[in-house]
Formats: structure tokens, C-alpha cells, sequence
């Protein structure tokens, strides 16, 4: 049966038709017994009397409303026969109340699906006040419904619907809101309030990134509290490992922790801290037990670590600067050595070895300069001496000479110079006294003195020389040319010098 169906049925039309009756009765004659179609009348009143109480209500459960289910009661059931008996609705006007109930019941749809969402966006926890203010405006449009004003209920549920949609649009701000209110609690350690939350914040806007990491952080914020008791404590105490393994705990459960990252740095900076230290204790105590290359590999090893590194440096250097200066005390005393005994070349290449290890010692750049000065002057002198018979050469004389006064002239010239030079002087002194040297021959070669002129042929004869080394040369026709070197002083001169050609010299044969 159609809603307009209900509201044009038969029993309206027969209560208008039963009045008529009652009121105007047809005459009829005296009889005992009265006719049939009075008991007919009766009986059709009864029929449309109980339709009006027993079906009509079941017909229109069909248009209840979904806010409130409607309670039949006989007074009301009374009220609409008697209004549907007693007036009358053309299908104009049924049509016309039809697209007003339509119209009701699709802000009233709309109404509802609002409701909806907002119910499973937990309303009570943020909005109630408003949402229950808006849901008074829909009781209001049931009221109106009830009544079949339709036009009252639309506008009534439209202002409902358009208060619950003001509500919906709140929830950005409110998202935004919560999130604060959760991260204030999450950061005060209300494990509870923040997870709550933030759950209702996901319940907001199940993407939003923030407010899934805050739950998760929520969750384990207990745990996360226990952490930071223990591990503060152990700190405190000094147990450092152990704080650091809890405060790594706590980073592992909750990574966006800034407090705990905090606090592990500090333990592992204090950690390695302590690891510097005992490493730069260990090296100066190598150090002071005169161990300084132990010692530099464990200053090498305490920079490593990255922290402190000016202090290992500087510690380096010192233990560098201990081992350069006991190895220049070591080669000083090669020198003093040196020098000590007039062994000047050595004394230089001591001081070669110093200024490698530190270039602007002055005694080395100083003590280098003489030393050099001091070996050549010592070369010179032995080559002099070795060769005394070059003094003969009036340029080699003049040398020997020059070094002989420069080592005259020096203040403090020790044993093995004195000696060089006294040895030196007598050799200049003889070199310039000529020797008488007999020369014998066979008066048959011609007899010429390197250096000091042709001599010719002689038996014998006798030359002034001055000592040094000398070489006659022997020319003959026929024979093979002869040469003769002596040496006149120094102890080496010859009782006679022969220098005479006795080996003819054979023709080859020609064919």
C-alpha cells in the first residue's frame, strides 16, 4: 500500500457516509424487528472502525522516521480516524505533501549520514556540545515529521544537518589541536593521555604522519620511561656502559627521542673521553720511563679517536722533541769525540746528521762551517805531505806554503795539526836547498834533464838540485830511448843517477 494510499483510504470516505446516516435515517415502518440493511450500515461502521484501529497503524510504520521509532497509541490512532473521517484531501494536495515528505526525509538522509561520520570520528571526545545541540534540532524536525509538516521538519533537520556539517568542518582545527595536546602529554609522560590521543588524532586523518609516529611513540612510552630512570641513574654513577646500552634501548624503541639521542652522545663522548685519557696517561708514562717511540705510538692512537686531537698532537711533538734531542746529545758526543781527535771530516758529517734534525741549531750550522774548514785544511796538509817532492814546482811550493801559514794562524790547532805543521815546514824549508846529484853516462847519448834543460853527451857529471823528483831522458841513434826518474832529497836522493842507451834497436827485414 503507497503513502498516499494511506492517507486516502476507504474508512475516511465511510466515516463522512456513517455520519450522513446517523443524522438523517430513513423512515420505516413499525416493525418488531428492524430491517436488514440497518444491520448491513452497522456492521460496515464496525469493519471501517476496526481498520481505522488495527491496520491503519501498521501502514504507516512504513514512513517512521530513523531518530525515533513512532509509538502507536489508541488516543493517537482515535485522533487520526477521526481526522481522516472528518476531512477530506484532494490528490493535489496529497502530491504536493508527498514532495514535502521526500524532501524531509532526504535533508533528513543527509542529516544522518553527517551523524554517521562524526560517530565514527569519536564526536563525544571533541564536539559533543555541539553535536547533541544539533541533534536537538533533529527531534525538533521529528516533531514537525509527526505532525505531517513536512516543510517545518525539512527546514528543522536542514538546520541540524547544516550544524552537524559545521562540526565535521572542525576537524582540521581540532586534528590540530589534539596533536598538540598529544605531543604535550606524550612530552610530560602521560603515556595514557598521549595515546589517546593520538589515536584520535589517526582516527582524524589515518595518513597523517605525525600522528601515526606519535602513537607509536605513545605505546611505548612506558617502557621508555623505565629506560630513562635506569639509565639516568647509571650515569650519575658512573656506569657508563650500562647507561649506554640502556639509552640505546631507548633510542631503538622510540628513534624520534631527542632527549635520549642526547643523552647517549653524552655518554659516549664521556665514554670517549675517558678512553683519551687513560691512553694519554699510558703514553707519559712510557714517556717518563724514557720510552718515547712506545710512547708516540700510543699519543698516535689517542688522535685517532677524533676528539682531542691538539692535546695528541702536542704530546707527539714533545715525545719527537725528546727523541731529537737524546739523539742529538748522542751526536754531540761524536763530535766532541771528533773534534777531540782531530778527525774533522767525521766531526762535519756529526753535524750533517744534527741539522737534519733540527736546521737551525747554531752550534750545528756554526760548528758544521769550522769543522769543514778544519778537514780540508787537514786534506790539504796530507796531500802535501805525501808528496813532499812536488815542492820542487814552484806553483805546488807556493800551495803548500799558503797552507802552512793559514794553519799557523789558528789558536788552538791540537797535537795532530802541530805535528803536520813541523813536518810541513821542514819540507818547504829543504825543498829550496839544491842537492849536488852525479849523473854518469857512456859520452855516447845525449843526456837531457826534464825541467831543467839538455845535458848532451858525458861520462859524468854533476847537477845542483832542489828536492823533489826528477826525470832523465837518454837519446841514442840505433838504440832504444831510455828514462831515468829520481828523487833528490827527502832521504831519496841516489848516490848517482845512470842514464846511458844500450839496447840497439833492430831493422825489420824488407823482401
Amino acid at each position: 500500500m503507497s503513502e498516499n494510499e494511506v492517507e486516502n483510504t476507504e474508512p475516511v470516505a465511510s466515516g463522512r457516509s456513517t455520519e450522513s446516516v446517523f443524522l438523517n435515517p430513513p423512515p420505516s415502518p413499525k416493525q418488531d424487528k428492524p430491517p436488514v440493511w440497518i444491520w448491513i450500515g452497522i456492521s460496515g461502521l464496525l469493519l471501517t472502525a476496526l481498520g481505522v484501529i488495527f491496520v491503519l497503524p501498521s501502514v504507516v510504520e512504513e514512513y517512521e522516521l530513523p531518530l525515533e521509532r513512532r509509538v502507536a497509541t489508541p488516543e493517537l490512532q482515535v485522533q487520526e480516524s477521526t481526522s481522516l473521517s472528518t476531512t477530506a484531501i484532494s490528490p493535489f494536495e496529497e502530491a504536493q505533501r508527498s514532495i514535502q515528505r521526500k524532501e524531509a526525509q532526504d535533508v533528513l538522509a543527509a542529516l544522518l549520514a553527517i551523524q554517521g561520520e562524526l560517530d565514527e570520528l569519536n564526536v563525544d571526545a571533541w564536539g559533543l556540545s555541539d553535536y547533541e545541540s544539533a541533534l536537538e534540532q533533529a527531534s525538533i524536525g521529528d516533531e514537525y515529521y509527526r505532525t505531517q509538516d513536512f516543510l517545518l521538519a525539512r527546514d528543522t533537520y536542514a538546520v541540524g544537518r547544516d550544524a552537524l556539517a559545521a562540526v565535521l568542518e572542525t576537524v582540521p582545527t581540532v586534528l590540530e589541536q589534539t596533536l598538540i595536546d598529544a605531543q604535550q602529554a606524550l612530552d610530560q609522560m602521560r603515556a595514557g593521555d598521549a595515546q589517546e590521543l593520538f589515536a584520535l588524532a589517526v582516527l582524524f586523518a589515518a595518513d597523517n604522519e605525525d600522528a601515526q609516529i606519535g602513537l607509536q611513540r605513545a605505546q611505548s612510552l612506558d617502557d621508555v620511561s623505565g629506560l630513562f630512570d635506569i639509565a639516568d641513574d647509571q650515569f650519575e654513577r658512573g656506569e657508563l656502559d650500562q647507561a649506554r646500552d640502556n639509552y640505546q634501548e631507548i633510542v631503538n624503541l622510540d628513534s624520534y627521542n631527542e632527549i635520549a639521542q642526547e643523552k647517549l652522545d653524552q655518554v659516549l663522548a664521556q665514554i670517549l673521553e675517558n678512553e683519551f685519557a687513560a691512553i694519554m696517561s699510558a703514553g707519559y708514562a712510557l714517556l717518563e720511563q724514557a720510552k718515547p717511540q712506545e710512547a708516540i705510538a700510543e699519543f698516535q692512537r689517542a688522535s685517532s679517536l677524533g676528539i682531542n686531537q691538539d692535546q695528541a698532537l702536542a704530546a707527539i711533538t714533545q715525545s719527537e722533541n725528546e727523541i731529537s734531542n737524546a739523539q742529538i746529545s748522542q751526536l754531540r758526543a761524536v763530535i766532541f769525540s771528533a773534534e777531540l781527535q782531530e778527525q774533522w771530516q767525521d766531526a762535519a758529517d756529526s753535524y750533517d746528521e744534527v741539522l737534519k734534525i733540527d736546521s737551525n741549531l747554531t752550534f750545528a750550522v756554526d760548528g758544521k762551517d769550522y769543522a769543514q774548514k778544519r778537514a780540508q785544511l787537514d786534506s790539504l796538509l796530507v796531500a802535501a805531505l805525501d808528496n813532499p817532492e812536488r815542492l820542487s814546482e814552484d806553483a805546488v811550493f807556493q800551495e803548500s806554503l799558503d797552507v802552512f801559514y793559514t794553519g799557523r794562524a789558528i789558536e788552538e790547532p791540537g797535537p795532530r795539526l802541530t805535528a803536520q805543521l813541523d813536518e810541513l815546514e821542514i819540507f818547504l824549508e829543504n825543498s829550496q836547498v839544491a842537492i849536488d846529484i852525479q849523473l854518469r853516462s857512456d859520452n855516447l847519448t845525449d843526456v837531457t834533464l826534464l825541467r831543467i834543460g839538455n845535458l848532451g853527451a858525458f861520462q859524468e857529471t854533476a847537477v845542483s838540485l832542489k828536492p823533489g823528483r826528477y826525470v832523465a831522458v837518454g837519446k841514442r841513434s840505433g838504440f832504444r830511448e831510455v828514462r831515468e826518474e829520481f828523487t833528490v832529497g827527502f832521504g831519496l836522493t841516489p848516490d848517482a843517477v845512470i842514464v846511458q842507451c844500450e839496447e840497439p834497436v833492430v831493422a825489420a827485414s824488407r823482401r
